[in-house]
């Protein structure tokens, strides 16, 4: 069976929703959102303006560490390259300032599905901790205590949707509710409270390196569910299915 990370990386992203507005798609895992300056690699924005070219310079500019700017056209939102899932873009100036204030003022409604290491005890909870900069990894932001630099309120409600074990070892199947969008939030948040995503190499720290991973070979957390309000005036609610490679690795653990 070819890897669902090759796979989805040849086919590139599927469009779910298009209007003359906004172009919604289901981001393959592996696909940086937009360039960041140091990997020189194709992104879902190249791919965008490779059928929009009229959408080019839509949103807001953006720059790299080193004041480098970058090619940000058409983004109103991100998900992480290693994150796959629902992503909706501007093709206009109008549609991302509307779409933009809607993210904003937290009026968007967003549902991550993801696997952590370990058993949750509970059925629901909510993280409510702040997030700053790691002071130990440039790269990484924290939830937890020596985080560095503005502190920013971060919310995220969980569900636990079920656990089990492969292999002997403990994990859970959630649904995630961020309530506000801070780079990482998902991530830093599970870890913040001991329950890693199966498969981050960010995050997961000793638990990456001495787990089975569910015999993944990828992250395991996908962008499930967006509603919002379009330009057009409709409340949609847009679906990316659960990716395969991830079904499976539920299957394993509710099999235990």
């Amino acid at each position: 069976m070819q890897d669902e990370h090759e796979d989805m990386a040849v086919n590139g992203p599927a469009v779910v929703y298009e209007d003359d507005d906004v172009l919604v798609i289901n981001k393959p895992v592996g696909w940086m959102v937009h360039e960041d300056g140091f990997a020189d690699e194709k992104t879902v924005v190249d791919w965008f303006l490779e059928k929009y070219p009229d959408a080019k310079g839509v949103g807001e500019p953006g720059f790299s560490p080193q004041g480098k700017e970058l090619k940000r056209s058409g983004v109103v939102h991100r998900l992480d390259k290693d994150t796959s899932g629902i992503l909706i873009l501007a093709k206009n100036q109008e549609a991302f300032e509307f779409l933009k204030q809607q993210f904003k003022n937290r009026e968007v409604k967003k549902e991550y599905r993801a696997l952590v290491y370990g058993r949750m005890h509970e059925k629901w909870g909510t993280v409510d901790r702040p997030i700053g900069r790691s002071a130990k990894d440039f790269r990484r932001r924290s939830a937890e205590r020596g985080a560095k630099g503005t502190l920013r309120d971060s919310v995220t409600d969980w569900e636990c949707i079920g656990t089990g074990e492969y292999e002997t070892e403990p994990f859970s199947y959630l649904n995630l509710k961020p309530k506000t969008g801070r780079t990482h939030q998902l991530r830093v948040h599970m870890k913040a409270i001991d329950r890693p995503i199966v498969g981050d190499k960010l995050y997961a720290g000793k638990k990456l390196e001495s787990s089975n991973n569910l015999d993944l070979g990828r992250m395991a957390l996908h962008a499930h569910r967006l509603e919002l309000v379009l330009p057009n005036g409709g409340t949609e609610r847009f679906i990316a299915p659960i990716p395969e490679a991830l079904e499976r690795a539920v299957e394993r653990i509710a099999e235990a």
